[in-house]
Formats: structure tokens, C-alpha cells, sequence
């Protein structure tokens, strides 16, 4: 599919470091072509030891400061914490209001959030169900929530009117028609991933480049990544005849 660069775009991740596994690259191309992106992270990341006796509100401070340092990396300056349990989350409507409320704050283009259908991965990985809830969330966060008036009326008393959102790019989904090159920002797009030390090693830094080399061998790309993208908002087709 054939996609333009966003004027604003608002990317939703349950966790701390999942952009950075599956969209630093493409979200480099954006900014540096002049997009706006902000990231919203909806779980505290908490759940990421499993050390006994660990001190998880550091874990939660350091999470934060590695996922701000990742961003700034691929030139994001904007990150919202929502701060919802790790390992619990829910697709509830009081999630899907909060969410809601950021988009008609934020009014981007493009939402990028996980892809709440994917519940096996290969024969390898199990979805985590924080990644489900928070892509379900936002999904319909995006339709029919942020545009819809009569919906989350509350809203309307905070001053947040509603926003109709052009394009929705789901990450890791099971069925992809979009393939971003990324070759020029690999370098950046690791180095983004590297800053998230409480979770990573260097060894995963080659495991992803490994991916994202092998995802680009069919489109002849050196690196790339891939995404379903939905055009929510299409423009209207030109009148014929010139009338």
C-alpha cells in the first residue's frame, strides 16, 4: 500500500520497548521528514523482572527514563505514561475513554497500536494479552469513539471535541500490506531499542536486525518493517469531465 508521511502521529504501545521492536524505523523516517509523533505507553512496565525482592517502583522510574531516551533517538519528545498495572491490562471502556480523550487532545493523522487479533505468533510466541487489550482499546478508540459526539459525552464538558482519524497502522500484524523501508535508520532504530538495558541485551539488538533484514529481502529493501494499514478517510475522487 502506498503511504505518506503523517503531519501528527499518535503511536500506542501497552509496554515500554514495544515500539522499538516493531516501528523505531518507520518512525524515524517520519520525523525526520518533519512528522509529529507522540507515544503513549499504557502499562507502567512493572511486570519486566521477575527478580524476588525487586524494587518495582525504580523499575517503573527506569522503564520510563529508557522508553524517553529511546525516543528522543528516532526524534520523539512527546511520551505519555498512562500507568495501568503490567501483565493486567483490559480493554475496558474507562481504557477506551482514556484513550479516546488523547486522540481528540492530540487530533493525529495516523494511530499506530498493536494488532488485537494476533494471538499466536508462528509456533514460537504467544501474544502477550497486555498487547491485545491495549490494540483493542485503541482500535476502537479511533472508531467510533474519538469521532463520535454522543459518545463519552463527558468529553465534550472537558473541551475535547471529536477527531476523525485518517489512517490506522496496526504493529506485528498477522497479515501485513504495508512494507516500510528502514534501511537508512537500522543503526538508530537498534540503538533506539539498546536504551531499554533493564530488559535487553546486545543479543537482541542482533536478533531484530536479523528480522527486519529478512522481512526486506522481498521488496528488495536492506531493512525493512511491516504493517496493516487502513485508510479510515479517503479523499473523495475527482469530479469527472471537469464538472
Amino acid at each position: 500500500m502506498t503511504t505518506s508521511t503523517p503531519r501528527r502521529a499518535l503511536v500506542i504501545a501497552a509496554h515500554p520497548d514495544d515500539i522499538e521492536f516493531g516501528a523505531a524505523g518507520t518512525i524515524a523516517n517520519w520525523t525526520d521528514a518533519g512528522a509529529q509523533v507522540i507515544y503513549c505507553m499504557v502499562t507502567n512496565g512493572a511486570a519486566g523482572s521477575n527478580k524476588p525482592g525487586e524494587d518495582l517502583q525504580a523499575l517503573i522510574r527506569q522503564r520510563q527514563d529508557e522508553q524517553c531516551q529511546a525516543a528522543a533517538l528516532v526524534g520523539v519528545q512527546d511520551v505519555r505514561f498512562l500507568g495501568h498495572a503490567d501483565g493486567a491490562l483490559q480493554a475496558t471502556m474507562e481504557l477506551r475513554r482514556e484513550l479516546t480523550r488523547l486522540i481528540r487532545e492530540i487530533r493525529p493523522d495516523v494511530v499506530m497500536c498493536q494488532d488485537p487479533t494476533l494471538i499466536l505468533a508462528g509456533d514460537f510466541y504467544i501474544n502477550h494479552p497486555d498487547h491485545r487489550a491495549a490494540g483493542e482499546a485503541a482500535l476502537y478508540a479511533v472508531f467510533p469513539s474519538a469521532g463520535t459526539r454522543p459518545i463519552f459525552p463527558e468529553l465534550l464538558a472537558e473541551g475535547f471535541e471529536p477527531h476523525d482519524v485518517n489512517e490506522l497502522w496496526l504493529l506485528f500484524p498477522e497479515r501485513h500490506n504495508t512494507v516500510i523501508d528502514v534501511t537508512p535508520q537500522i543503526e538508530r532504530k537498534l540503538q533506539s531499542l539498546l536504551c531499554h538495558k533493564s530488559q535487553l541485551g546486545p543479543e537482541v539488538g542482533d536478533m531484530v536486525r536479523g528480522w527486519d533484514r529478512e522481512t526486506g529481502k522481498a521488496s528488495g529493501f536492506g531493512y525493512a518493517e511491516t504493517f496493516k494499514v487502513m485508510k479510515l478517510r479517503r479523499d473523495p475522487p475527482p469530479p469527472e469531465n471537469g464538472s
